[in-house]
């Protein structure tokens, strides 16, 4: 399905990009481990494109043409593609989920900001929760309740993410902070990105995002029951290295300003042994009623994709329309 030194490649980028997914992947199966190493890789410079890059609209179009050569069975000469084109070949990855992401990361580069955390939660839904569902994809999971498990793991694992990076990302201009937090604490968002500042409704903020994602982990646990074995360490070791991102947030004293939240190797470590302890008694636990708990709104159009394994039926309006704006920007700067 992947060439070996397609494989070796996405495995460095991982290694130097994600330290926390490179760390619970160990615990994967190989025979979901590798793919899961093309899937993240494929995604993690993507998302690095769009991030770092000057022209963040032609990279985003870019995406576009890779996943387009991707779904039609000639990916572009690179590692990443190539392996990625074998994942989506060998498990049917429904189209819907990696057009998900890219939407999200079309959001990005429009410099979209949210409303309110339902507004969040669906740009985590994107970003994140569609790599919860293709991981599912990849250990042959499509029952509803657990791909909806699933995505609540995604979905706290970016809420996570965000609480950890708001001055990074003031810094570079960007917003993730549901904005009716803000100006209902008297902030003015504008002139937060001018002058990004660990104020009291700052930290207060970060702290309610955090509540949030800890009430999604919680909710994840359950789904964990429902995946094969030999994957349930590597999910809890992801779920608890996340988590611990969160909790290194709270011990600055919720200032992700001034200071950028770090977990050590030896806390990794730590965390690996937990999980594969703690995955071993979910073989003889009774599955928790949430379970069945219906998906957060905002990922209910990713489980019905994956659990479906519903065929392509041509982009969505939302992500036509963003991905048109984008064109229009990128014809504007190279006329």
């Amino acid at each position: 399905m992947i060439a070996p030194a397609d494989l070796e490649a996405c495995r460095a980028a991982i290694r130097t990009g994600s330290l926390s997914f490179h760390a619970a992947s160990r615990l994967l199966p190989s025979k979901v481990r590798d793919p899961a190493l093309a899937l993240y890789a494929f995604c993690r410079l993507a998302d690095d494109a769009v991030d770092e890059g000057v022209d963040k609209a032609a990279a985003v179009l870019r995406l576009r043409d890779r996943l387009d050569r991707v779904y039609e069975g000639r990916p572009f000469n690179a590692p990443a593609d190539r392996a990625f084109a074998g994942v989506v070949d060998g498990f049917q990855m429904p189209r819907a989920l990696p057009d998900a992401l890219l939407e999200g990361m079309a959001w990005d580069a429009t410099g979209r900001r949210y409303d309110d955390l339902s507004g969040v939660l669906a740009y985590s839904a994107r970003v994140a929760a569609a790599v919860g569902a293709m991981m599912c994809v990849l250990m042959q999971v499509r029952d509803a309740d657990a791909l909806a498990r699933a995505c609540d793991l995604g979905l706290a694992m970016q809420l996570t993410n965000i609480a950890r990076d708001v001055g990074e990302d003031a810094r570079a201009g960007r917003l993730y902070l549901p904005q009716d937090w803000l100006t209902g604490a008297g902030v003015d968002p504008d002139a937060f990105l001018a002058d990004p500042a660990a104020t009291p409704a700052i930290r207060l903020a970060i702290a309610q995002l955090l509540a949030e994602a800890d009430r999604l982990y919680r909710r994840s646990e359950a789904g964990v029951a429902a995946l094969p074995l030999g994957c349930r360490p590597g999910i809890l070791a992801a779920r608890m290295i996340y988590a611990g991102i969160g909790k290194a947030v709270r011990r600055n004293n919720h200032d992700s300003i001034s200071t950028r939240a770090r977990t050590g190797r030896g806390k990794k470590l730590g965390w690996l042994g937990i999980a594969t302890l703690k995955a071993a008694g979910t073989a003889v636990l009774p599955r928790a009623a949430v379970l069945h708990a219906p998906p957060v709104a905002e990922v209910a159009f990713l489980v019905q994709a994956a659990a479906q394994k519903s065929a392509s039926r041509g982009r969505s309006d939302a992500l036509l329309g963003v991905l048109a704006q984008l064109e229009a920007r990128d014809r504007g700067l190279s006329a």
